[in-house]
């Protein structure tokens, strides 16, 4: 599970799960307390963290602009449990969208300054596969058909001073009929374009990194885009 915590990742994993060859700049192991902030930098690995910990890193996280931070990972011996506690300090939302393509391009929307990916929250009662599609096709004024799921980001804000935790489904996505396409402006979106993926890869220098890590799921099950 890797969850995007003020646009830093942290992955919550197992021992066995730790990529082969990943090095780490600072490892700390069942540690009594968090060093300075200032310290942490590059690749951060957290071996068996008590819950104290965690809930001092993830008030860190929310807190500080750590710039020199590359990643944190923490190993747990007790993966689910450590990922129901980590969930348990948010309040959690749901949403979905969709990674669109029509041939050797991709859909992108340019939303707050950034270029984004088209989603949007559950209404009462819907599935994943229903919010993905209605969402995609209300933002972007477009028909769709859905495909299979790329995978679920997680990523944290803050709104009316509550830590929010939104899990978003993701699924790729072909487009049926883009005649009528336009951005939806009332919900911020003032742009909207079909992308090859040398430009995507351009707009994606400003874009979340929450969005890189999902583009890079994306490609490993839709290679085809990457040839122009």
């Amino acid at each position: 599970m890797r969850i995007f915590i003020n646009d830093k990742p942290l992955d919550i994993l197992s021992l066995d799960q730790l990529p082969e060859g990943k090095t780490f700049e600072c490892t700390y192991e069942s540690p009594e307390d968090l060093p300075a902030y200032a310290a942490f930098h590059d690749d951060v690995l957290i071996i068996r963290p008590s819950h104290d910990i965690i809930i001092k890193l993830l008030y860190l996280l929310r807190t500080r602009k750590m710039k020199d931070l590359d990643s944190i990972t923490i190993i747990s011996s007790e993966v689910e449990a450590m990922k129901k506690f980590i969930k348990s300090r948010f309040q959690i939302i749901k949403a979905a969208g969709g990674v669109v393509t029509k041939g050797d391009k991709v859909l992108f929307i340019h939303r707050l300054g950034k270029w984004d990916l088209p989603k949007g929250k559950f209404e009462k009662g819907e599935t994943p596969e229903q919010c993905a599609v209605r969402e995609v096709e209300e933002e972007c004024a477009i028909s769709v058909k859905r495909g299979r799921l790329i995978c679920k980001t997680w990523h944290t804000y803050t709104q009316n001073r509550k830590s929010i935790l939104k899990k978003t489904y993701w699924y790729a996505m072909q487009c049926k009929d883009d005649a009528g396409m336009k951005p939806q402006k009332e919900e911020g979106i003032d742009d909207i374009k079909w992308l090859i993926h040398q430009e995507a890869k351009v707009a994606l220098v400003n874009s979340y990194p929450s969005m890189r890590y999902l583009y890079k799921q994306f490609l490993k099950k839709v290679p085809k885009v990457q040839t122009s």
